[in-house]
C-alpha cells in the first residue's frame, strides 16, 4: 500500500540508518520508483529476495555514501550481504531472514540458517522476522511449541550467534487485540568477532506505527567520556615493590579525629601512590607490546643475514620474555574487566574477556532516563500520565502548546 510505504519511508528519514532491512515486503517485482518511494533520497541502492504472490519477500536498501555491499547471496528464506562501512573500512557479513508463518516450513528455514552460518572469525550480524522464539519469556502466554523452539535454539548454538537484547522493549509483535499476544520474533544476532568490531553498539526499538511489529534500531551508544577512576589491579601484589609502596603511605600520619575521616585520607593517599608506582611499571601495556614486537621482527631479519652480536641476542632475549609478562597482565586486566571469576588468567584468551566486558558494557548502558513530577514506574503508569496530561491541557487551555513526558 502507498500510505504504508510513506509510513516506512518517514520511519527510515526520522532514524537516517545507514542500512535498512525489510521483511514481508509483499512485494514481488521493485522498480527504482519504488526503492525510491521506500527508502526516500537517502537509500538508493536495493538487493531483495522476491515475494511469492503476496507472500513473504526480504529487502536490504543501503545509503552507497556510508557503506558499500559488493557481493550478496539470496536464499528461499534470506539475503546475505557483504558489508564495508566507507569511513572506517569495517567488513562485516549481513543477513537478513523472514521465517516462515507455517509449522511446515520452519525446518527448511532452520537448516538453512545453519547452512548460512560463517566461520567464527569473519564478523556476522544476523537480523529479521524470524517468527520462531527460543526462550519461554519472549511471548506473553504459555501456548508454546517446545519442539520448534528446542530446534531454533540447537541452531543458534550451532551458528555460534547470541542475542543483542532490546533495551527498552520486550515484546516486537502484538496481534493488535483488546487483550493482545505479544511475542518477541524480530531479534538481532552476532558472532563474537562482531560484537568486537563494534562493541559500542545496542539496539533500541521504535513505535509500531502503522505495523504490527515494532522497528529495530541498532544505532551506537557511546557513553559519555568519564574521568578515569582509581582500580585495583589484581596481580599488582605480584610485582615487586608493591608492598613498600602501600605500607608508607598507609602509615603516613593522619590529622583528622574522625575514623571515616582518617579511613578516607588512607585509602586517597595509597591510591595516589599506587597509580604513580603501577605508571612507572605498566602503563601503555598495549603499546610496549607492539613496540617490543617489532624490534623481535627486526632481530629476527637481521639474524637470517649475520650472526646477531651478545648485546643484540640479549636484548632479543629479554624482550621476548617481557612479551609473555606484557601478555600476562593484559589478560589478567580483561578478566578483572569482564568479571568472569569462575576462570583463571590462563584459562581462557584475552578474546573472550574482551567479550564479556563489550557485553557487560552494553548490558549497563542507560539509554534514556524519565524525569517527571510523578515517577511512572510501568509503561501502564506512563500511559496514564501522558493521558492526564492531555485531559488537563483540555480542560485549561486548548490552545496551548503540550510537552509530554
Amino acid at each position: 500500500m502507498p500510505a504504508k510505504r510513506d509510513a516506512v519511508c518517514e520511519t527510515a528519514a526520522a532514524h537516517r540508518p545507514a542500512i535498512l532491512c525489510l521483511q514481508e515486503t509483499k512485494i514481488d517485482v521493485w522498480s527504482p520508483a519504488l526503492v525510491k518511494d521506500v527508502g526516500g533520497s537517502r537509500l538508493t541502492e536495493c538487493v531483495v529476495l522476491p515475494a511469492i504472490g503476496s507472500r513473504g519477500g526480504v529487502a536490504i536498501l543501503w545509503d552507497n555514501q556510508v557503506a558499500s555491499i559488493i557481493s550478496h547471496a539470496i536464499g528461499e528464506f534470506a539475503i546475505t550481504v557483504k558489508v564495508t562501512v566507507l569511513r572506517s573500512a569495517s567488513t562485516f557479513w549481513l543477513t537478513t531472514v523472514y521465517g516462515p508463518a507455517g509449522e511446515a516450513w520452519k525446518d527448511d528455514f532452520l537448516a538453512e540458517l545453519v547452512r548460512s552460518a560463517l566461520p567464527s572469525s569473519d564478523p556476522w550480524l544476523l537480523t529479521g522476522d524470524f517468527n520462531s522464539i527460543y526462550e519461554a519469556r519472549d511471548k506473553s502466554n504459555l501456548n508454546l511449541n517446545r519442539r520448534i523452539m528446542g530446534r531454533f535454539r540447537a541452531a543458534i548454538d550451532t551458528a555460534r550467534l547470541r542475542e543483542i537484547k532490546c533495551k527498552n522493549r520486550r515484546f516486537t509483535w502484538t496481534n493488535e487485540r483488546q487483550k493482545p499476544t505479544l511475542v518477541s520474533i524480530d531479534k538481532f544476532f552476532c558472532n563474537v568477532s562482531w560484537e568486537l568490531l563494534f562493541p559500542t553498539y545496542g539496539l533500541t526499538a521504535s513505535a509500531t506505527a502503522c505495523s504490527d511489529h515494532c522497528p529495530l534500531i541498532l544505532p551506537p551508544c557511546d557513553a559519555p567520556v568519564r574521568r578515569a577512576r582509581f582500580r585495583f589491579e589484581s596481580f599488582w601484589p605480584k610485582f615487586p615493590h608493591f608492598h613498600t609502596t602501600v605500607e608508607p603511605a598507609w602509615h603516613r600520619p593522619v590529622q583528622q579525629r574522625c575514623a571515616f575521616s582518617r579511613l578516607q585520607t588512607k585509602l586517597n593517599r595509597t591510591a595516589r601512590d599506587l597509580k604513580i608506582w603501577s605508571k612507572s611499571l605498566f602503563s601503555d601495556a598495549k603499546l610496549q607490546f607492539h613496540i617490543a614486537s617489532e624490534v623481535i621482527l627486526c632481530l629476527d631479519v637481521a639474524q637470517e643475514r649475520r650472526i646477531l652480536s651478545t648485546a643484540e641476542f640479549t636484548l632479543r632475549r629479554q624482550l621476548k620474555l617481557r612479551l609473555v609478562g606484557l601478555a600476562v597482565i593484559e589478560r589478567a586486566r580483561r578478566r578483572q574487566a569482564s568479571r568472569v571469576l569462575w576462570l583463571r588468567a590462563g584459562d581462557a584468551s584475552t578474546k573472550f574477556f574482551h567479550a564479556k566486558c563489550c557485553s557487560r558494557r552494553r548490558k549497563n548502558f542507560i539509554h534514556t532516563i524519565q524525569s517527571d513530577d510523578r515517577v511512572a514506574t510501568t509503561h501502564s503508569d506512563k500511559a496514564q500520565l501522558i493521558h492526564d496530561h492531555f485531559s488537563k491541557a483540555m480542560a485549561t487551555d486548548t490552545g496551548r502548546l503540550l510537552r509530554l513526558p
